[in-house]
Formats: structure tokens, sequence, C-alpha cells
């Protein structure tokens, strides 16, 4: 299938080199020194887009790919507080759009694992909750949008919290997410449930850049034949 890339930094190399490894053409490359090329992307060239560029540049490359009716498959955070305008604009134009704050599989198999445990934590309130992310120092956006994710599906699944916060103690309804950035950490995701008796941890540590990327691969070889807004959870069947 051909795939437009979006956004061509250190991310967007590992995407081009799986896609192609997997028998894929590269229909566009586009970052800040083509952009305008990006106009040029169409359904009648392109079977499906990948989005990995900024917060800064997400928005208006999403609004392009939905006003055109592109096959748009997304892994920028930074940018939600715009979610629903291009999920209206994706169900208005007949596009298909696809996002998840983390293409590894094993990184959703988390999400469902940390669902779980809160969801046990319930009646516990013995348990203080607490989670931490760590990135390379060139992430630009604090928290990260695995972490926020996890401090959702926290707030989903325990009675007791109803929000999250970044860098500040707490009040009791509230999931902190403590956020660092060291060296070239490609991610590393902790949520530890902590009572003056005991400590419940689960962890998930990426090694590389190379799970994320086959993950948006994937999605896109599978985002080919579906329409609307659609996420990691149906592409994994949860």
């Amino acid at each position: 299938m051909r795939i437009a890339l979006l956004g061509y930094g250190k991310m967007g190399k590992v995407i081009e080199q799986i896609a192609l490894d997997r028998g894929h053409e590269i229909s566009f490359k586009i970052d800040v020194s083509n952009l305008t090329d990006r106009e040029k992307i169409s359904p009648e060239n392109t079977d499906a887009v990948i989005e990995f560029s900024s917060p800064a540049s997400a928005y208006e490359n999403l609004k392009f790919c939905m006003s055109k009716g592109l096959k748009t498959v997304s892994g920028t955070t930074g940018w939600l507080e715009h979610r629903a305008e291009i999920e209206s604009l994706c169900e208005a134009n007949d596009a298909t759009f696809f996002y998840a704050s983390n293409y590894s599989v094993g990184v959703n198999l988390f999400f469902q694992l940390n669902k779980q445990l809160a969801k046990l934590m319930n009646g516990q309130p013995q348990y203080e909750i607490t989670s931490s992310e760590i990135h390379h120092t060139e992430k630009l956006d604090s928290p990260s949008g695995t972490a926020i994710t996890l401090a959702e599906g926290i707030m989903e699944n325990n009675e007791t919290k109803t929000s999250w916060v970044n860098q500040a103690i707490p009040k009791a309804d509230e999931v902190p997410i403590w956020s660092l950035r060291e060296g070239k950490v490609p991610g590393t995701h902790t949520i530890k449930y902590i009572s003056d008796v005991d400590e419940i941890e689960i962890r998930h540590e990426a090694k590389s850049r190379q799970g994320f990327a086959l993950g948006a691969v994937l999605a896109a070889e599978w985002v080919k034949n579906q329409k609307g807004v659609v996420g990691m959870d149906e592409m994994l069947g949860f």
C-alpha cells in the first residue's frame, strides 16, 4: 500500500524503514522543509497517512487530512484540546481517523491491565495512587499522552478519582502524574498503589522506538478498510 508520512523526524524515519521492510511504498515524506507538498496528498495517490509530527503542527495536519477524506493514523500528542473538532471533521468528510497516544502493542495491553487493577482497588482506601513517566529530553509535551491515557483509565474504573494533575501535590480525587525528562529514554510508565504496609506496582518500559513504529504501520494496514473514528482497542479487539 501507499503510505504518506506527515512528520519525518526520528520517529518518521523508523516508521519509513518498517513500512518499506513490510513491502509498502512511501508516497510522500512531509516535514517543515516541504510543508507545501502536503497539498498534493489525496486518496488517489495515498492509501493511508501516518502523522507523527509535533504538537504545534498536528492540528493543521489533521484538519487537512480530514478535509481530504484521507485514512489517517496519528500518534502526535499535546494537541488533544482539538480532538472533538477533528473527529467531527472526520465524520463530515467520510474520512478515517485512527488516534492512539501510544502504538506499542505492549503498552496497549498495559492500558488494559491498568484499568483492571484500578477496578480491583475500588473499596481499598488505604492505598494512595501515584503515577510517573520518564521520556527523552527531546519530548516536547508533558505529561505524555500515554500517562494521560493511564490516568483516564484509572478515573474510569476507580470511583475515588475524577481528574489528574501534573507535577503537583494531588487533591484526594486527583491522580498525580510525575514527569521526568532524561537522556534518551524512549518511554517508561509506572503506576503505584501505596499503603502503610505494602505497595503494588505495574510498569512498562520501552526499549526503543521500534515497537511504536511497528504499531503505527500495523494500524495503517488495518485502517485501509475502516471508516470513521477508530483506535487501538478496535484494532486489537479489546
